[in-house]
């Protein structure tokens, strides 16, 4: 073989072996798996835990009563004096009484018992 010919042959055969064609191209799915999994992380770590804080909350203003200490979202502390629908009264001082909406109430106290601050 003359020198043409085979630097022909030897392209043809390299371009087989090497390239052989473009290459496969993944599923469409598997783009979209890190966002599925993104958002399944949101949802473990930061929405499902957020949503059960929020439920007990709910239960605990549901189930105030007369006598309960409780902490407002402004860091006032008081007994509550009278419990409504919507709105608690409550004594922060002697003869000194507010009334607060029960979805501001911060924590809810046992009788006697100290507030833990939210950070600790």
């Amino acid at each position: 073989m003359n020198g043409p010919a085979m630097l022909s042959l030897l392209s043809t055969a390299y371009a087989q072996t090497v390239g052989g064609g473009a290459p496969a191209e993944a599923p469409a799915y598997l783009q979209f798996l890190p966002l599925v999994a993104m958002a399944a992380i949101f949802y473990f770590l930061i929405l499902r835990p957020q949503m059960r804080k929020q439920k007990e909350h709910q239960v605990k203003i549901a189930a105030l009563k007369k006598g309960d200490e409780v902490v407002t979202a402004g860091g006032i502390i008081g007994k509550v004096i009278k419990v409504e629908d919507h709105v608690a009264e409550i004594e922060i001082a002697p003869n000194v009484r507010v009334k607060a909406v029960k979805s501001t109430l911060g924590e809810v106290v046992a009788p006697g018992g100290n507030a833990a601050a939210a950070n600790d």
